[in-house]
Formats: C-alpha cells, structure tokens, sequence
C-alpha cells in the first residue's frame, strides 16, 4: 500500500453518516472506485495504489456496508444507492468524474451515468449491469402484488437472520477463501481484516447488513433502464469474467443498448476479475482512461 495509505471522511445522504476513503493527491483529476455488493472500499486498495499518483482517488463505502451506517428500515433499493452516489459527488463538488464500477457498484455507475452523462468523463464497468434478463423474467414482475409480497416475506426472513460469527479472525479469512477459490492468501486477508468487524463476545462478523441481501419490490422497468444505458455519452469499457456467475452481456443482447461500450472478456477470472488478473486488469484500464 501507500505510504501513509488512504484517509478515512464521511458525507451525508438521507441523513445516514456514510464512508469513503480519499488517497490524496488533491489536485489531480477526480476517479471514483464504487465497490459492489457485500465487499467495501479497501477492497480497491491495490487499484488505488496503482492510479493514485496520477488520479485523486475516492472510494465510498455504500450505505450498509464497510464503514457506512445500516439504514434504519433496511432500505437499499438502487434509488438509494444511485441517490447516496449522487450525494456523493455534490458534496465533494466535483463538476466531472472518472468512474470505475464493480457489479453493484457498476450498476449504480451507469444508472447516475445515463441520468447525469455530461458529468461523466469516462466509466469503466466490470459486471456491473444488475440481473440478466433471463433472471429477471423468473422473477414476479416489477411492481405486481406478487413482487411486493415476495420483498415482505424477504425483508422478514432478514430480519429473523442472525449475522454469522466466526471464532476468529482466522476463521473468516477462512470463508472468504472458500467464497472465492481465486483470491491469494494476502488478498484474502486484507480484504477480511478490513471487512469484518469485532463483536462484544470475542467473535468476528462481516461488516455488511442482512438487509442489503433484499431485492427491491420496485425498480426501473427494464426498458427504461435500457434508455439510461443509451443515454450513457462517454466513453465506456465493459468487463466480463467469462468464469463468472454472471452471464456475458454479448449473450442476451445487453451490449446493444450501450452506444460507446466496448467489451474486454477475461478468460481465466471470476466476478472479482480486478483480483483475479489483477495485472491485466490494470493494464486495461491505464490504456482506457
């Protein structure tokens, strides 16, 4: 890492006390590195590290994970986060941004892209285009009584889950290597240490809430996504882990209706494809941005 390593700061959105780290260089050009679901900031270490001497880098935690505050209802509908981003960026007064975003984080990326395109220079997005169509028609549709029956039985069953502890800090670096075969034993530990916290008792829990696990009763219909995705104006690098969980967008035609996308795939990486061809990965994005 850095020398002196990033700075901790907060900001305010919708009264909750929410998180970043900032990797100074003040005066350089402003990047945003949005983590996605369940992780948080400091899993952008070595990235920042890396564009830090050219790039004022920032790295928001999002409501309910890292160092951010819960929401009090459980609240984390992509309104919200893409609200929390947009906060962000006004209070830290930034009239143009560089954005990097990972799966959720990238989903939140392209919404506040396509609703904001002049204020977007250019926007990295590693799997970050939310729930394939295929999945999403398995689902009850957005806004039916059926979907928003589905979220309250939902929003109960987190409620009624206990957070999992682990022993020791030992044992949920072991869990986080099982989660992702991938990562190497200092990824794996660094991304423990920061992302877990510990309980009264000894134990040691993951710092993100039960709640975020929720899908949202109502979201954008997909066709008025798919206008966000159109309006995205920058230039804009689509990356795909062909080894990951989520389907490539090239497959069901989601690459379509993104005017200036172009996509790397990643043979030998996963969903994290940054930590898994980290190399690559880096080199990819210094030549695009």
């Amino acid at each position: 890492m850095a020398l002196n390593g990033p700075t901790s700061n907060t900001y305010y959105s919708q009264r909750l006390r929410l998180h970043y780290v900032d990797w100074g260089n003040p005066d350089a050009p402003p990047l945003i590195l949005q983590h996605g679901g369940r992780d948080h900031c400091r899993s952008w270490d070595w990235v920042a590290e890396e564009l830090c001497r050219d790039w004022h880098v920032i790295c928001p935690d999002l409501r309910g994970h890292g160092d951010s505050a819960w929401s009090p209802e459980g609240h984390y509908s992509l309104d919200a986060h893409v609200y929390d981003f947009a906060q962000l960026i006004h209070a830290l007064d930034y009239d143009k941004v560089t954005l990097i975003g990972h799966s959720l984080g990238g989903n939140i990326c392209s919404r506040y892209s396509g609703l904001y395109p002049d204020k977007v220079i250019r926007f990295v997005n590693i799997e970050g285009l939310g729930m394939s169509p295929e999945t999403q028609a398995r689902m009850p549709p957005r806004g039916s009584p059926e979907r928003l029956r589905l979220w309250i039985e939902d929003k109960r069953k987190a409620a009624g889950r206990v957070p999992k502890r682990y022993p020791s800090l030992e044992a949920a670096y072991a869990r986080m290597k099982a989660e992702n075969s991938h990562l190497s034993d200092e990824q794996a530990r660094h991304l423990t240490v920061h992302g877990a916290f510990r309980n009264e008792d000894g134990t040691f829990s993951w710092k993100f809430d039960n709640y975020l696990n929720v899908w949202s009763a109502n979201d954008m219909p997909l066709l008025e996504l798919e206008k966000l995705w159109h309006a995205i104006s920058c230039p804009m690098l689509l990356l795909w882990g062909l080894k990951s969980f989520m389907p490539s967008p090239t497959t069901d035609g989601r690459i379509d209706h993104f005017r200036t996308a172009r996509l790397i795939e990643y043979e030998n990486a996963g969903h994290w494809l940054h930590h898994d061809e980290f190399d690559r990965f880096m080199a990819d994005v210094k030549a695009f941005i």
